[in-house]
């Protein structure tokens, strides 16, 4: 038997190397799918569950407490209880919105991310601006939730390491893509260590662009800044079928 030429040798390990890393690269993109699906179902589980079992305990309460006596400390009592009822109906809200943003879907990417950069400015003092198309373009759900997770993570990034004043986010979109920026006048990616450039974040967030045909960047801005820009085709491609075992 005749031994292959070390050509053919490093071709085929070339192929197998390609081969494995489209592999894991459809396998991370499928489990991100998977995970966001099964945080959309448990902050539904919450709204639809939680959410109600305490409002109708609210409503009950306030029955309650106006055939009671008029007396002060069970007055104060009865407000104690309903304070404390507000208060896990507003943080089971935030966990929802936490887990998922039921924006996104209800009522598109533009009103997602006009109230996600708004009150990123307020909570922070940092001017947040957002450019959006006039119209809300129909898109698939994946690109969408994509989107929102560039936006979240460029966010989070200008807070922790760009020590900028403004942030700008940017939609933009065409016949054949849709393109996203988040901007900033901070110090730049340069001066980032390495681990907040390749945090575990920015990585997913590659192989999710990737997973749905398009790119990530990170690059620094003329003068000062950093742009985190995602372009996604605006057809959805179909993903691959899923395989028993």
């Amino acid at each position: 038997m005749s031994t292959p030429a070390p050509e053919q040798f490093d071709a085929e390990i070339e192929r197998r190397v390609a081969e494995r890393t489209a592999d894991l690269s459809e396998l991370l993109g499928h489990m991100v799918t998977c995970w966001d699906d099964e945080r959309r179902q448990l902050a539904r589980k919450l709204h639809d569950s939680l959410g109600s079992s305490m409002t109708a305990l609210t409503m009950h309460l306030s029955l309650l407490t106006q055939q009671m006596p008029q007396e002060k400390v069970l007055q104060n009592r009865t407000a104690q209880m309903k304070t404390l009822l507000m208060n896990i109906i507003n943080t089971n809200r935030d966990m929802q919105l936490a887990i998922w943003n039921d924006k996104l879907e209800f009522l598109g990417v533009k009103a997602a991310l006009t109230e996600l950069v708004s009150e990123f400015g307020a909570e922070h003092n940092i001017v947040a601006r957002v450019s959006l198309p006039e119209e809300d373009a129909g898109y698939p759900r994946e690109h969408g939730v994509a989107l929102l997770r560039t936006v979240e993570e460029g966010l989070r990034n200008v807070l922790a390491h760009a020590q900028a004043s403004e942030v700008d986010v940017v939609l933009d979109d065409n016949d054949e893509e849709i393109m996203l920026t988040v901007r900033d006048n901070g110090v730049g990616p340069g001066n980032y260590d390495r681990k907040a450039r390749d945090c575990h974040g920015l990585r997913l967030l590659r192989e999710r662009a990737q997973y749905l045909g398009g790119s990530l960047s990170v690059s620094p801005l003329p003068g000062r800044g950093t742009a985190l820009a995602i372009i996604l085709p605006r057809e959805q491609q179909e993903a691959p079928a899923d395989t028993p075992g």
